[in-house]
C-alpha cells in the first residue's frame, strides 16, 4: 500500500484563484460572499429572491487558459475545472516523473451545464428556437473531465462522480485510494461546479435554506446557507515519487470514509455522518485524540450544523469531541455544491501546510447547545501533537464522504 501526498493545488474561487490569493483570504478572513447583482436569464436581470448575497467567481476568463473552441464547446462549470486542473498540474510538476497512462483524472460535480442547458430551453420552450449544436456537449456532467483529459493528455482512467454536495471530497477519496492500491501512480482529483443561474437561484429560493443575508455557521443567529461556485483541484502520488523526483509535499491523505444516511433525501442523520467520520478514521488508523482539526460541512442552516455537531460528538466522544477546533470555511467561499467539498479539502490541506487553522467568518456568538470548539475572529495554530485533520462533506440524499489528512513529516 502506497503512502498518498499532495503535490499539486490549484484553484479558481470567489476569495481567490490563485494560491497565494486564496490562502491570503482563508486566513486573513477576507470573503468572497457579496450582493448577487444582476443574474444572466433573469427578468431584468433581477432573480426575485428573498436572498441578497452569493459568492461569484470574479473577473474569470476562460480564455486565459483554453482555445477559443475549447471555451465554445464547455459552459462555465467544467471551464472553472479546466483552469484549476491546469493550475494543479502545472504547480505539481505532473509530467515530470510521470506516465499520463498511468495517471487518473477523476473529478467530482453536481450541476453541470446549468448555465448551457437554461438559455436552450428557455429557446426551444418559449420561441420553438432550434438548440445549439454543442448543447449535448456543453449539458454533459463528464464534460469537465473528458476536457481535462484532453487539455492535459492524460489517458488513464477518467471519470465523475455526483453525490450532490459531497461529489469533490467523494472524488478525491476515489482517487486516494485508487494510488494508494497502485491501480494508478497519480491522480488529478478534486471538484468543480457553476451553479449560479437564474432556474438554481430560484430553485434553491423555494426551499427556504437560503440565509437572506449571508451564511454563519455554527452561530447562535444562523439562518441559512449562501450558495457559490469554483473549483479546486489536487495531484495525488505516492510518497515515493513525490521524493523520488524532490517535489514540495503539501499534506498526506491517510484516510477516507463514506456512508449513507438511508434516512431523508434532504434531513441529515447524525448516525450516518459519524460513520464516516469513523470510517476515515478507521482508515487512516489514527485515534480521536490525534484529530487536531475538523473542516466541518457547517452550512449554516440550523438542521445541519446541529446534526454535524451530534455526529462529531458520536464519533469522536464526549471526552474529545468538544477540544477539537472546529471551522466552516463556506463562511468565505459560500456553498459550491459539487465543488465544495474540494475547496473545503484545499482550506484543510493549506492549514495543515502552514501550521494554521482558518476561522469561521461572520460567526461571533457560537451556539452552546453545539458543545463544539468553533474557532472565531481569528486563526489558530495547528496542535503539532494533533496533526491530523478531517474535511467533512454531508450532502443532500444523506451521502457523507469524510477525509483524513495529516501534517507531513518524512520522519512517520
Amino acid at each position: 500500500m502506497n503512502r498518498v501526498v499532495v503535490t499539486g493545488l490549484g484553484c479558481v474561487t470567489p476569495i481567490g484563484s490563485t494560491l497565494d490569493d486564496f490562502t491570503q483570504s482563508l486566513f486573513s478572513g477576507t470573503t468572497g460572499i457579496a450582493p448577487i447583482g444582476e443574474v444572466e436569464g433573469a427578468p431584468e436581470g433581477n432573480p426575485g429572491v428573498r436572498f441578497t448575497q452569493m459568492a461569484r467567481v470574479r473577473d474569470f476568463d476562460p480564455l486565459q487558459y483554453m482555445s477559443t473552441g475549447t471555451a465554445t464547446a464547455t459552459e462555465r462549470a467544467a471551464q472553472l475545472g479546466i483552469a484549476a486542473a491546469r493550475k494543479a498540474a502545472d504547480h505539481a510538476n505532473l509530467r515530470d516523473g510521470h506516465s499520463l497512462e498511468e495517471t487518473a483524472i477523476i473529478l467530482g460535480c453536481s450541476c453541470a451545464g446549468r448555465s448551457a442547458e437554461e438559455p436552450q430551453l428557455a429557446g426551444l420552450y418559449l420561441r420553438n428556437i432550434r438548440a445549439h449544436p454543442l448543447t449535448v456537449v456543453r449539458t454533459m456532467a463528464n464534460s469537465g473531465a473528458a476536457q481535462v483529459s484532453i487539455d492535459l493528455g492524460i489517458t488513464g482512467p477518467v471519470l465523475t462522480i455526483s453525490t450532490a454536495c459531497a461529489s469533490g471530497t467523494h472524488a478525491i477519496g476515489q482517487a486516494f485510494h485508487m494510488v494508494r492500491s497502485g491501480m494508478v501512480t497519480a491522480a488529478v482529483a478534486g471538484g468543480h461546479d457553476a451553479p449560479l443561474t437564474f432556474g438554481f437561484l430560484r430553485a434553491w429560493d423555494s426551499m427556504r435554506v437560503v440565509s437572506p443575508t449571508r451564511c454563519r455557521p455554527f452561530s447562535t443567529d444562523r439562518d441559512g446557507m449562501t450558495l457559490g461556485e469554483g473549483a479546486a483541484m489536487f495531484v495525488l502520488e505516492s510518497l515515493e515519487s513525490a521524493q523520488a523526483r524532490n517535489a514540495t509535499i503539501y499534506a498526506e491523505i491517510v484516510g477516507f470514509g463514506m456512508s449513507a444516511d438511508a434516512h431523508h433525501i434532504t434531513q441529515p442523520s447524525s448516525d450516518g455522518a459519524a460513520k464516516a467520520i469513523r470510517m476515515a478514521m478507521k482508515d487512516a488508523s489514527v485515534q480521536p485524540s490525534e484529530i487536531g482539526y475538523i473542516n466541518a460541512h457547517g452550512t449554516g442552516t440550523q438542521a445541519n450544523d446541529a446534526t454535524e455537531a451530534e455526529a462529531i460528538l458520536k464519533a469522536l466522544g464526549a471526552d474529545i469531541a468538544p477540544t477539537v477546533p472546529v471551522s466552516s470555511t463556506k463562511s468565505l467561499h459560500g456553498h459550491s455544491i459539487g465543488a465544495t467539498g474540494a475547496i473545503e479539502a484545499l482550506a484543510t490541506v493549506l492549514a495543515l501546510y502552514h501550521g494554521q487553522l482558518p476561522f469561521t467568518f461572520g460567526t461571533t456568538q457560537v451556539d452552546p447547545a453545539l458543545n463544539l470548539d468553533v474557532i472565531t475572529e481569528a486563526p489558530r495554530p495547528l496542535d503539532p501533537n494533533r496533526p491530523v485533520a478531517l474535511s467533512n462533506s454531508l450532502a443532500f440524499g444523506g451521502l457523507n464522504a469524510v477525509l483524513a489528512l495529516k501534517r507531513f513529516s518524512p520522519s512517520d
